[in-house]
């Protein structure tokens, strides 16, 4: 390093400022650190944080309703909730239910809805099996009209941009060409007609690789024109078709079908039921609070929030037998842990190594193995109650009930879970010099008192330990309640497990996964308020 001139920065060796030079150093070293964890970050990013990110969404989004049915969720904006919603609402439905159903997007919105209203599955399933004959009517006496309306040439000449049917229409295009553009001309004269023809063009191009000019519409696109033809004016128009246009609208006064209202009353019933539309619109928004709502037995309703019905709610309950039990076998694991980990602790080094193998030996096998013999040894003809009989402590016909039941889940529970308070507890106590209760009974104590002033409050961190790990592993444990619980022995985690493999509703099942990783952080934070964090030391 140069000397400093008089009144210059200190330079180092190359010349630089002293003071850069090291600024370059710190940076370099710390980019060297950032890249040695990167790894790990990014590991930690993928496995963890994003996993509780797409929990958190999935509790919330619920576009699949504004998405298969975007004209009628706009439709039923105007609807005050009180009685059956309009004819435009049952249109709109049908023109979404139809492309819904080429999609086959309709079973996935009523799966979800079903979550809400009991029913609207199967209704959603019938309805999709029924909806391309809505419109049938008017097709046909359209046909009956003019032929011209049976031809897809004639409707791809009406409704699509001059430049799109002129490609559309040469002999080399294969499958479905190019995307469907719509004829700016049409759009006024016929919105609806233009609205549902460009959805049955564009679904069939996308789902069944075929050119619209080469395929009659739908149905439910001649219920649009009808409606369009009855309500508007075409005298105006002067565009392809023209004169087929106005001939039809001459005509359409003398047609004689169906409503949409109607049509989809044909199908079912329900469909005049305002609880279904009622969900409908209630779950109409892109994101909703009404699975976490569900979660803590509520529901949301056109007129807001309300308890669910009494043979419902099962959620808080689950939660609050979770968090107690939990705590049970926590606090079962710290009385039988303490002892084993005070005895560990205090044999020669020999003798505690050997034993420490005994408590490590259930982590040699599998969990499903523990759990099913438990099953064996606590039923009521097991091995248990067996033996008490055979002693006389309990009558044959009156063997006890250890399983199926929240005793056999603690039980099982406090099994497995006891070596995670032993090891933490087992470290901090070899930490612990056997001179200070030594010196405490050469000044007057005896071993109780020894023990409580001098020995049991340096084994607290040990303990503290212990009860975090066995507590957090306990809340989300979900195989063993499953097997020994029986009804009233299983936690929230099968009740999530349940969601996300069987009934499929991963929302409901995400908003109870966020409750339960709130309550733990609640917890946590009471925990850190009482003992102190600081305080906790695995050894």
């Amino acid at each position: 390093m140069s000397d400093a001139t008089q009144d210059g920065p200190v330079l180092a060796a190359d010349g630089t400022p002293l003071k850069r030079s090291l600024s370059r150093a710190l940076r370099a070293q710390k980019l060297r650190a950032l890249m040695l964890i990167a790894p790990l970050l990014l590991f930690i990013l993928i496995t963890f944080i994003a996993p509780i990110v797409d929990m958190l969404f999935r509790s919330v989004e619920n576009q699949i309703v504004s998405e298969t049915l975007p004209r009628t969720v706009v439709e039923l904006e105007g609807w005050d909730a009180e009685g059956v919603p309009s004819e435009d609402v049952y249109a709109a439905l049908a023109y979404d239910f139809m492309e819904a159903a080429e999609r086959r997007n309709h079973t996935r919105l009523g799966s979800r809805l079903n979550y809400e209203t009991t029913g609207i599955s199967s209704l959603f399933r019938q309805s999709g099996r029924g909806v391309d004959d809505i419109g049938e009517d008017y097709a046909d006496q359209f046909h009956d009209l003019n032929p011209a309306w049976e031809e897809s040439e004639t409707w791809a000449a009406l409704m699509g941009a001059p430049d799109w049917v002129e490609a559309q229409s040469a002999d080399d295009v294969e499958g479905a060409g190019l995307l469907f553009r719509l004829s700016v001309a049409i759009q006024d004269v016929l919105p609806e007609t233009s609205d549902a023809y460009r959805s049955f063009a564009r679904t069939v191009q996308s789902e069944d690789n075929d050119n619209p000019v080469a395929e009659e519409p739908w149905n439910t696109v001649y219920l649009a024109l009808y409606r369009d033809l009855s309500t508007g004016e075409v005298s105006g128009y002067d565009g392809p078709m023209a004169d087929l246009l106005a001939e039809a609208a001459a005509a359409v006064p003398d047609f004689e079908g169906m409503t949409p209202r109607e049509a989809f009353a044909d199908i079912n019933d329900d469909w005049l039921d305002t609880e279904v539309w009622a969900t409908i619109e209630a779950f109409s928004d892109p994101y909703t609070a009404g699975y976490f709502l569900s979660a803590i037995d509520l529901q949301l309703t056109p007129d807001g929030v309300e308890r669910q019905p009494p043979e419902q709610r099962v959620y808080l309950l689950l939660f609050n037998r979770t968090i107690f039990m939990s705590m049970a076998i926590t606090l079962m694991c710290v009385l039988l842990g303490y002892p084993i980990a005070y005895l560990l602790s205090n044999l020669p080094a020999r003798t505690s190594n050997l034993l420490l193998i005994l408590v490590l030996l259930p982590f040699w096998t599998s969990l499903l193995v523990r759990t099913s013999a438990w099953k064996v040894l606590l039923q009521q003809q097991g091995v248990i109650n067996d033996l008490l009989v055979w002693i006389g402590l309990v009558a044959d016909d009156a063997r006890l009930a250890l399983i199926n039941n929240q005793l056999g889940t603690i039980i099982a529970m406090t099994h497995i879970l006891l070596p995670f308070m032993i090891l933490p507890l087992f470290s901090v106590m070899k930490t612990i010099p056997p001179s200070y209760v030594r010196a405490a009974k050469s000044l007057g104590a005896t071993n109780f008192t020894a023990f409580r002033r001098v020995y049991f409050p340096q084994s607290i961190p040990g303990i503290g330990a212990g009860c975090i790990l066995v507590f957090i592993l306990a809340i989300g444990y979900y195989i063993t309640p499953e097997l020994v619980g029986g009804r009233t022995g299983t936690f929230i985690s099968n009740r999530i497990a349940y969601h996300i493999s069987s009934s499929l509703n991963w929302g409901l099942a995400a908003a109870l996964g966020t409750i339960l990783l709130a309550l733990v952080l609640v917890l946590y934070w009471v925990y850190d308020r009482i003992v102190g964090i600081d305080n906790v030391k695995l050894g």
